[in-house]
């Protein structure tokens, strides 16, 4: 079991690790959450935890567990990771602006739209100057 200081400092990285990556600032977090941006100032300077009701929402906005806030030795986010593909497509996503908003925006699409829309890309890829 982690010392307060210890569960503060590891929530405190895994926090600025993913406003960094989703490319969020702790004004936008704060928002998001309905808590000042003093509270997110508080949490990443670790001086002190949110609510496990705060936690939940992270790890919803996030797509992570609540334990990887909280427990060093869990990042279920790395298995993803293992399959070369997948680590291929994440980096991806993860540099380029453009890729990152298709993905986002076809997300929910339901599978027939996806197609058309997969479809269309495929059209503009064929017009474009080899």
């Amino acid at each position: 079991m982690p010392t307060p200081e210890e569960a503060m400092a590891l929530f405190s990285k895994r926090l600025y690790a993913l406003l960094n990556e989703h490319n969020i600032n702790q004004a936008e977090l704060a928002k998001k959450l309905g808590v000042s941006e003093s509270t997110v100032g508080k949490w990443l300077l670790m001086k002190s935890l949110p609510r496990m009701g705060i936690i939940q929402k992270l790890s919803e906005m996030f797509h992570v567990s609540k334990s990887y806030f909280l427990e060093e030795v869990v990042d279920d986010r790395q298995a993803y990771y293992l399959n070369p593909e997948t680590a291929e497509l994440a980096e991806q996503l993860r540099t380029n602006a453009g890729l990152r908003m298709l993905f986002k925006a076809s997300a929910d699409l339901d599978p027939d739209k996806m197609k058309e829309a997969y479809n269309y890309v495929q059209y503009l890829k064929s017009k474009e100057p080899k």
